[in-house]
């Protein structure tokens, strides 16, 4: 029980601060803390400072290469390619599993981003570094207000962050991720998808496991909990309708609906993995397509949708293929 307020309390007091302050990508401060809560019953520095740590260095990394290999493609590719190699050793260890995944997920997001001239990496920039600091009030205020009952605190790891056995697991794992983020970036710069980040976010959601059999059980989990996730958003719409512009309404409504998924999140196994991907489905286009005063929703909704079923489908067949070259090549 009190796993599931701190987490829904987490959720909802992140979204208010980004509605509070103006913030551009408000499902920042209202999903990564969940992320945290997530993984542990009790305070934990460690973990968020894996996650801070891995956010700001990534936004460093990709501000240098926008700055400087932009106007060189194929130095520019190099260079990502480098970079996404480190994240995904990284996640090969549990030690810094959280710092690699972190890293690959915002890196690849901002690196879609800096090639439409629209896109100011700058705010990009400083909003992720706010909403990432303010990751330890918003933990430690969940952790004071809602404290676990001190003979059930247990310190459970994350399903996703999977643990090799033999260096040449490490290395099927490395490589894996490493392609199938390579595919991504590429695909990403070619193809005119801005407003794809939840597809986006998706792959490397999917990709988390580091393994096939894994990818493949987290695909459905994906599919299952954004549809979950989308017709919450579509309900809300229609419960506000005309009242949309009212903030403590909107709140209100984000707050009933992010109260189911956060119980789902602290059942853990699947339904956690369930309810984390209905939470991210219902906070993107809320926060990015429906806030107080902007436009209709709707369309956005069914777009992400749509748009993350067919880059799950996608990212399980690029999953599979890989797997089926990395075996053949890499042997004992």
């Amino acid at each position: 029980m009190m796993k599931t307020m701190r987490l829904w309390f987490a959720c909802v007091f992140g979204l208010a601060l980004s509605m509070v302050f103006g913030w551009s990508y408000g499902f920042f401060a209202a999903l990564l803390p969940v992320f945290i809560i997530a993984r542990t019953d009790d305070w934990h520095c460690s973990l968020i400072n894996q996650m801070v740590f891995g956010i700001i260095l990534v936004t460093l990394e990709v501000n240098f290469i926008s700055g400087f290999l932009q106007a060189y493609p194929w130095l520019m590719t190099v260079a990502v390619a480098i970079l996404f190699l480190s994240k995904c050793i990284a996640m090969t260890k549990p030690s810094s599993y959280l710092f690699g995944f972190t890293g690959l997920l915002v890196g690849s997001i901002a690196l879609n981003f800096i090639s439409y001239p629209s896109f100011d990496i700058e705010d990009f920039t400083v909003t992720l570094w706010v909403s990432a600091f303010a990751i330890y009030p918003i933990c430690a205020l969940a952790y004071f207000l809602f404290p676990e009952p001190v003979n059930l605190k247990v310190v459970k790891p994350h399903a996703a962050a999977a643990v090799p056995h033999d260096h040449i697991g490490v290395l099927r794992q490395a490589a894996m991720g490493w392609t199938i983020a390579m595919l991504a970036f590429l695909i990403f710069q070619f193809a005119d998808l801005s407003d794809s980040i939840s597809a986006q976010a998706s792959i490397f959601i999917v990709l988390t496991p580091m393994t096939f059999l894994g990818s493949m059980a987290v695909a459905k989990i994906r599919i299952s909990g954004t549809l979950l996730g989308c017709v919450a958003g579509m309900a809300i719409q229609l419960a506000l309708s005309s009242w949309a512009n009212n903030g403590l309404l909107f709140l209100m409504a984000f707050a009933i609906a992010a109260g189911f998924f956060a119980w789902l999140i602290a059942m853990g196994g699947v339904k956690s993995g369930l309810g984390f991907s209905a939470l991210s489905a219902l906070a993107v286009p809320l926060t990015t397509a429906f806030q107080p005063g902007q436009q209709d929703a709707f369309f956005s909704i069914v777009y992400r949708f749509s748009s993350i079923t067919f880059a799950v489908i996608l990212t399980s067949l690029a999953i599979w293929l890989t797997h089926c070259v990395l075996v053949r090549v890499i042997k004992a």
